[in-house]
């Protein structure tokens, strides 16, 4: 399912004309992002936790030229299925 998918399924479960579902969706991936960027996470029960890690810097190897190089820190965006996910997924 991709973003335009999302959008049409909201606006059919809830009674909500098209642009009125995409306004819903983009501010809720709008939020999430915004509470990301400043380091918090976001918990919804029942369904996981987005939440972002930062990867320490470390040494490399260039696989082309076999070349040691440092990896600086960076942080990623992650995600953690919540229990009740993970059961639905699995049945």
């Amino acid at each position: 399912m991709n973003k335009a998918e999302l959008i049409a399924s909201v606006a059919q479960k809830n009674a909500l004309t098209r642009k009125d579902a995409e306004k819903l969706v983009s501010s809720v991936l709008e939020t999430i992002t915004q509470t990301l960027s400043v380091g918090e996470k976001v918990s919804l029960v029942g369904f996981g936790t987005f939440e972002v890690k930062t990867r320490a810097a470390h040494e490399g190897i260039n696989p082309m030229t076999k070349e040691k190089i440092q990896i600086s820190e960076s942080k990623s965006p992650v995600f953690k299925a919540g229990k009740q996910l993970k059961d639905s997924v699995n049945k």
